[in-house]
């Protein structure tokens, strides 16, 4: 018997075999079994119909069953499946999908390094800067500062620069290097803010405050999300950004973006940091890249870090990578999913794209969070045939970017017809 003739209750059992990621017995215990999918839609095992608000986890931009990604994938495969991508060995797909890259996000980012997701690549970014200092004879600068709320992955160092205790607490001590500071929340900003400051003043001075705090002799770099999303989907004031690059500047800090969620078109842009004008030294990437149809992510560097790169001795080359960087088959995918974005989805997007977060609160006049509210309304909204993600007291909302007008009303009309009910 093949899955596909295995019973929904069968599935579930059979499931049980598998540790998820975030497991917990509550929150596993009527998983949707997922049987095929098409555009924005989820198809179960069960026989329901769900309108997918989240695009998988934030990645499924170009929406499920394209036929022309599997093509690709498996001529690809027929080919060269996979070979080592280290030093001396490349294929034409890994080499294709950097020039593709090169520029692409900021002209001084002309070099990608490939690896398979959106940890190993922030792992890589640390790595990575930590590389450059030491081959400019400062090995002190070794440390990082990140955000509260911000979400990095959930490798040692990526957890360790993640800035939601939750994703910490029973995997202790974390790695030492990494500190947190305020996010620059418009609606809720939980810093120290003066009287005559904007909240991206206040969140870039708390920034200049910590590295000044640390010792900027120490601090290797800063890594932020453009936008914030397992934090609360936070987009920040238009000020702040630029704040935060002049700081980076000013004390020799390197400013890290991390793009794996805000990239390939989800904001509205090709990246994230494009509604800034930023200019990172490194940016972290991943999911949107192949819509998730394959696991690919990576780094890519300043021209600046390359060449300290290019001009180390041998002792001192650039030992870092994965067995999959460069996966043959996930940059064939990776490269027709950037032409399919470009030939059929990217047009006029306003505003933030479809990165959106609802804040549930308790109070209008406290803005008091109410996180038990909005586990209720994911759970309301699911029941309903719709799919959207609570990160704390926030519904997050990353539908693929091929959703039409008549499916967001579908959002907006049974979201609202929940809060409703709730209310």
């Amino acid at each position: 018997m093949t899955t596909a003739q295995l019973d929904h209750a069968t599935l579930v059992a059979h499931d049980r075999k598998q540790l998820h990621p975030l497991q917990h017995p509550t929150s596993h215990a009527d998983p949707l079994v997922v049987d095929h999918a098409e555009g924005v839609w989820l198809y179960t095992a069960d026989g329901r119909r769900v309108l997918d608000g989240m695009a998988g986890l934030w990645n499924v931009n170009i929406g499920y069953g394209n036929q022309e990604l599997p093509e690709v994938a498996a001529a690809q495969m027929r080919q060269v499946a996979y070979t080592s991508n280290f030093a001396g060995m490349t294929t034409a797909p890994a080499a294709e999908l950097a020039y593709r890259m090169a520029g692409m996000a900021h002209p001084t980012l002309n070099t990608t390094f490939f690896a398979s997701g959106g940890s190993e690549a922030n792992d890589s970014a640390f790595k990575t800067a930590r590389y450059y200092w030491y081959r400019l004879g400062r090995k002190e600068k070794y440390k990082f500062i990140a955000r509260r709320g911000a979400y990095h992955g959930i490798t040692v160092a990526a957890t360790a620069a993640t800035g939601i205790p939750r994703y910490q607490t029973m995997f202790g001590p974390m790695a030492p290097g990494f500190s947190h500071i305020p996010a620059p929340n418009p609606y809720r900003y939980d810093g120290d803010r003066r009287p005559d400051e904007t909240v991206g003043q206040a969140a870039a001075r708390a920034l200049e405050e910590a590295i000044l705090r640390e010792g900027p002799e120490t601090v290797a770099g800063f890594i932020a999300e453009p936008i914030q999303g397992v934090g609360g989907v936070i987009v920040p004031p238009d000020d702040y950004f630029p704040l935060v690059r002049a700081i980076c500047d000013k004390y020799d800090v390197l400013l890290i973006a991390d793009e794996v969620i805000c990239g390939f078109g989800r904001t509205g842009m090709w990246f994230g940091q494009q509604q800034w004008d930023l200019r990172p030294d490194i940016m972290a990437f991943a999911k949107g890249i192949t819509s998730g149809y394959l696991q690919l992510g990576g780094i890519q560097v300043s021209d600046a870090i390359r060449e300290v790169i290019d001009t180390a001795p041998v002792e001192d080359a650039w030992m870092h990578g994965y067995t999959y960087s460069g996966h043959a088959t996930a940059c064939a995918v990776g490269l027709k999913n950037l032409e399919i974005i470009e030939r059929d989805i990217v047009g006029e997007i306003r505003g933030r794209g479809l990165l959106r977060g609802v804040d549930i609160v308790k109070s209008k006049e406290t803005r008091e969070a109410d996180p038990a509210k909005a586990a209720a309304i994911y759970n309301a909204c699911l029941a309903r045939g719709l799919r959207t993600r609570n990160v704390g007291n926030a519904l997050a909302f990353a539908p693929p970017l091929v959703i039409n007008a008549d499916e967001v009303d579908q959002i907006v009309d049974i979201l609202g017809g929940v809060i409703d009910s709730l209310s």
